[in-house]
């Protein structure tokens, strides 16, 4: 059996889509778990109860940690080590093997690439929160009373990927016939993961046995765009001008006065004004895979 913690979001869909390949018996577990292929066991729980993760988690010989909670940074502070201490302890009583899927907020601003060794010196308070949950990770990995891995992934781009950046504020924003908006700089590069590989990626560690006890950073093209390329890439697909409109930083700010969503990501402004370089050459070199380059990516997206 292997279990997604926190079904139903795009990375937990698209691994749910790729797990067939590796095993028959998929369980997916959220508050309200709803089938993707059809053919997985439902299974209702609240992460934030020990009891229930316990009983999600039972049988289970791989547990994947998908799960995201309201973008809140009180949420997080209040939520986020209970639910991983909750997984952490069933995966153990279970000895089910435990794949987290995380994101780069912990090593806060960096110069040059990010990569599995950069070290955690988050510069906000969900990287605080971020760094805080890893750490639990890698701690029980050390002492070997774990078997784990962490998938980690830079900011989300892809088909149906609704809630990422690219899509609300570029993609969308082209095909209304309104101009790109990017935030403080167009001419900083910035990866972005294709969320299909991510998924992907994502079960092919988790069915790897020689991938875990490490850190992976999940297959993303390293032929890094500006946001002006990203931008003028999608409108040639959109047949239009690329027009953009760059935001700057007071005006967020300014902006997140009035509005929470944006008020909670002023704090990760930093991963805008300096290039944001997600290096993923470690599981380029470790493992056969084809990930989708930003010109096939993008053209998928805008016509999602």
């Amino acid at each position: 059996m292997q279990t997604i913690l926190g079904s139903g979001g795009i990375i937990a869909n698209h691994l749910a889509k790729a797990l067939p390949q590796y095993t028959e018996n998929i369980r997916l577990v959220s508050r309200n778990p709803k089938a993707i292929t059809g053919k997985e066991e439902l299974f209702p729980a609240d992460l934030t109860s020990d009891e229930q993760v316990r009983k999600a988690v039972k049988g289970s010989d791989v547990v994947y940690l998908t799960a995201g909670l309201q973008y809140n940074i009180k949420t997080w502070q209040q939520q986020w080590p209970g639910l991983m201490q909750n997984v952490i302890l069933a995966c153990k009583e279970n000895g089910s093997k435990l794949v987290f899927f995380d994101n780069v907020y912990m090593y806060g601003k960096v110069t040059g690439p990010m990569t599995e060794q950069t070290p955690f010196n988050p510069c906000s308070r969900k990287g605080e929160v971020r760094a805080g949950i890893a750490t639990m990770v890698l701690d029980e990995v050390a002492k070997g009373s774990l078997t784990a891995l962490i998938a980690r992934a830079a900011d989300f781009y892809g088909p149906e990927t609704f809630n990422s950046f690219l899509h609300m504020m570029v993609f969308e924003n082209l095909k209304k016939g309104k101009s790109a908006q990017l935030l403080i700089s167009k001419k900083l590069k910035h990866s972005f993961t294709y969320t299909p590989d991510a998924g992907k990626a994502t079960a092919l560690l988790g069915n790897t046995p020689s991938a875990f006890n490490q850190t992976w950073h999940l297959p993303t093209d390293m032929n890094i765009l500006t946001g002006s390329e990203m931008v003028e890439i999608a409108a040639r697909e959109l047949n239009i001008e690329p027009k953009v409109t760059v935001l700057p930083r007071i005006m967020i700010q300014m902006a997140g006065l009035f509005n929470p969503v944006i008020k909670e990501s002023v704090e990760m402004l930093y991963q805008y004004d300096s290039e944001y370089i997600f290096d993923s050459g470690k599981f380029d070199k470790a493992l056969r895979f084809n990930k989708v380059l930003y010109p096939e990516g993008i053209r998928n997206s805008v016509k999602s």
